[in-house]
């Protein structure tokens, strides 16, 4: 497989969880948020799982052992979504994954509406406004800001993806849970769990991960104990261990 990477690519593995993914740090690399955002998720044991913004696929494949259900990635970035088709088909899941290279906003027209039982997304996290200090790399400029897709669009097109009842679950940063909670309901998606992550002890939300279910009734939040990433000594914690072995 090596000979088919191309320059700047190499591949990364998830110690015993056995997955392989093609990265380039140049382009995007995967991190913690998508490990945590894939071991947060409750995927269905069979059906269709949906990643809107896929990065390199990282997410999906993760949750792909876990599940025997059809999971599509959905990538504006050609070369990212080209190195999540090849990831896939280097852990023999072409079969199980399908990559769209495409806007975000146009899922709902390839993608049937109400088909899809669950979303997982890490979208851009940070505003795309004058003041942006945006990374001069296009790339990670796309993937870390909202330059292709708004909050509310996520929203909008997870909310037409789902069926009824189904879930999404979303990784973001905590200062923009004012703008997250209400985007989600204003699209039908009930917040359920919401799960704060803490870098190390004494140290403020750096994470948050959310679950909303479409349709679902109001006033049912749970907020579920926090996830602490390190320890007072630097290492990780059990839980951020077990999740990065991807048990």
């Amino acid at each position: 497989m090596t000979d088919r990477l191309l320059p700047g690519e190499r591949i990364d593995q998830l110690n015993s969880g056995g997955i392989e993914i093609i990265q380039n740090q140049s382009v995007f690399a995967f991190s913690l948020d998508a490990v945590l955002l894939a071991a947060f998720a409750q995927v269905p044991p069979t059906g269709r799982i949906v990643d809107l913004g896929a990065g390199n696929g990282a997410v999906g494949l993760f949750v792909a052992r876990r599940t025997q259900a059809r999971i599509d990635l959905v990538e504006i970035q050609p070369l990212l979504a080209d190195m999540a088709r090849r990831s896939a088909a280097l852990n023999g899941l072409a079969d199980q994954i399908t990559v769209h290279t495409m806007p975000m906003q146009q899922a709902p027209g390839v993608i049937a509406k109400d088909s899809v039982d669950a979303v997982l997304t890490n979208p851009p996290y940070f505003k795309n406004v004058p003041t942006s200090k945006r990374n001069p790399n296009p790339h990670l400029a796309m993937a870390r800001h909202e330059v292709a897709v708004s909050l509310a669009e996520v929203a909008a097109v997870s909310a037409a993806l789902l069926k009824f009842g189904g879930k999404l679950f979303m990784v973001h940063r905590p200062e923009r849970l004012d703008e997250i909670l209400p985007a989600l309901t204003a699209h039908g998606l009930a917040p359920k769990r919401v799960r704060f992550i803490f870098p190390k002890p004494n140290k403020e939300a750096n994470m948050v991960l959310i679950e909303a279910i479409r349709g679902g009734k109001p006033n049912g939040v749970r907020i579920v104990p926090s996830l602490i990433v390190h320890d007072t000594a630097g290492n990780y914690t059990p839980e951020v261990a077990n999740a990065l072995r991807n048990d």
